[in-house]
């Protein structure tokens, strides 16, 4: 009886907000219980009253199994639960987040697409910020292979777009683990560079000023290093997450690490803070570490964390489970972490009190990034450029042969890359964090760049027809490179560049630049055929088999 009046409570409150939505547009009073949180040096601030604010908070995604996603065959929008953009599952689980103690949420995937109004108005009258990563599970910087491209950052300007206007947005992560062992750390300039760019989005979008940070594990071979690399240079971190998972069970200040790495980071220039913590080798999971982090050893120098995590799922960290019903069913775990927040206080500072300190210091630490050193530190001082989506969308128009997504068959990538990169000269779409070097065209999508390489090919080939020299049903001839380029323009240059680095040696084709009445009955895929992965291959019009049809019938009689 009660959960069914909890299901109802839930329903009509959506239904309370979208009428007052509706009847009044969203109102700046309804955030009232959440001012924006600023930060000054080393700290986060509430900016009305000034005071220090120390993250209490926990992780909240829901998951899609395995079994799931492999039984809807792709039915799913997304491979995410997006709870924020569901009022039924949002407002069923906010009276359980007010009763754990909660002041933020850390989300590490929303559908842009969505709206999240009435979610993000509710948790803002509870007093509850959100942490949003910016990324999802399939558009992200991937640590093997890094890119930051222009898949990735419209992902990004996109969950701006989307989020920037709430009040209680408390910051963005521009990654996640990104970087986790010593074999790897080229990927972090890629990471620097969507921090940067994010920054600047945000900044020409006239949004307020909302932080940028990034979210690393605790690996003792890279911990230093990650830590002073997103915090040297001209581009920064606005504020650093730690996974921290060292204090299990009934641990100690002393025994767990914890005090080991508050000596570490008392200097650090940017808020830090646990982006996750919870060890679960001992269930149910006592959360003592919550006393040593809100106290008065860690609270000069962590600004607080957020416990992993809501949901109990696969992988057993969860405070809750969600029974067959849809409703809640309250874990162990929960009511140890509701009991350790409600002891947590931690005594921060003001913000003129901190300014006045900052002041008498007069001395600024020279952040200095680390030296490259094969095998342990590969993160250069340079970054990738900004993705430029005007240029790649060029070779879209330019490039004789395309190619549109393989869908089910990614690994074909790897196999034509792997062969038109022994034909032709590819360090136009490589880039290495590393050496800090990065090929023109390197921030553009995987199907451009196999395009690009695929047209080198033919150009070199010096083939005049209108056959691509790759056999597959989703490699088609571009008939929208056959039409001439306005002079001077950004696409003509790029079809320059392109000419320069493929033909220096004289012995590429020149494609016909004049359109044939023929040519024009050439299909190419729609744009619909392009995002459903369709397979599409070169081929003639309906209307041209047609004629050649009337013709034949015509010599028969």
């Amino acid at each position: 009886m009660m959960r069914n009046q909890q299901n109802f409570c839930a329903i009509a409150t959506a239904v309370f907000f979208s009428c007052l939505r509706l009847a009044f547009g969203s109102s700046s009073k309804s955030y009232d219980n959440t001012p924006v949180i600023e930060i000054s040096g080393n700290k986060f601030f509430n900016s009305h009253n000034g005071e220090q604010f120390f993250i209490k908070g926990i992780a909240y995604q829901l998951q899609r199994s395995e079994e799931e996603l492999t039984n809807a065959n792709g039915a799913f929008e997304t491979n995410y639960i997006d709870a924020l953009a569901d009022p039924k599952i949002c407002l069923r689980d906010i009276p359980y987040l007010k009763r754990l103690g909660v002041n933020t949420l850390r989300v590490y995937a929303i559908d842009p697409t969505k709206s999240h109004d009435i979610c993000m108005e509710a948790l803002s009258t509870e007093g509850i910020y959100v942490l949003l990563d910016l990324s999802e599970p399939d558009v992200s910087i991937n640590r093997e292979k890094p890119s930051w491209d222009v898949n990735i950052f419209e992902r990004y300007k996109s969950v701006i777009d989307s989020m920037s206007s709430f009040p209680n947005l408390l910051g963005y992560f521009a990654g996640n683990e990104v970087t986790n062992d010593h074999t790897n750390t080229f990927a972090s300039p890629f990471v620097k560079a969507a921090i940067r760019d994010a920054k600047e989005y945000i900044l020409k979008s006239d949004y307020r000023k909302i932080p940028v940070g990034y979210s690393t594990n605790d690996d003792a071979e890279t911990r230093d290093n990650l830590a002073r690399y997103f915090v040297c240079g001209d581009i920064k971190a606005d504020f650093y997450g730690i996974n921290m998972y060292e204090w299990c069970g009934y641990s100690t200040y002393g025994t767990s690490g914890y005090r080991e790495r508050t000596k570490e980071f008392e200097d650090y220039p940017i808020p830090i803070f646990f982006s996750e913590f919870g060890c679960n080798l001992i269930r149910p999971r006592p959360f003592t570490e919550v006393s040593a982090l809100y106290g008065n050893k860690m609270a000069t120098v962590w600004s607080g964390g957020l416990a992993y995590m809501y949901f109990e799922e696969e992988n057993e960290y969860g405070v809750v489970r969600i029974n067959d019903d849809g409703e809640v069913d309250i874990l162990p775990d929960f009511k140890n972490l509701e009991n350790e927040f409600k002891k947590a206080h931690p005594k921060g500072t003001t913000h003129e009190q901190y300014l006045t300190a900052l002041e008498k210091q007069k001395t600024e630490k020279n952040n200095e990034c680390p030296n490259i050193a094969t095998g342990i530190w590969e993160a250069n001082e340079k970054l990738p450029g900004t993705p430029d989506k005007t240029r790649c969308n060029c070779l879209d128009k330019i490039l004789p042969c395309s190619v549109v997504p393989f869908g089910a068959e990614a690994g074909k990538y790897e196999e034509y890359f792997g062969y038109l990169c022994s034909k032709v000269d590819c360090s136009d779409i490589q880039a290495n964090g590393q050496t800090g070097t990065y090929g023109e065209f390197s921030d553009c999508s995987v199907e451009q760049k196999l395009s690009l390489q695929l047209s080198k090919l033919y150009y070199k080939i010096g083939s005049n027809d209108r056959h691509c020299p790759l056999n597959d049903r989703n490699v088609f001839f571009n008939l929208e490179s056959l039409q001439p380029l306005p002079k001077d323009s950004i696409c003509e240059n790029v079809l320059d560049s392109v000419k320069n680095i493929t033909c220096s040696d004289g012995r590429c084709s020149k494609p016909d630049l004049v359109r044939s009445k023929q040519s024009l009955k050439v299909k190419n895929p729609s744009n619909n055929e392009k995002k459903n992965d369709s397979p599409i291959a070169y081929k003639t019009s309906g209307f041209i088999i047609l004629l050649i049809s009337v013709v034949s019938a015509g010599v028969l009689l």
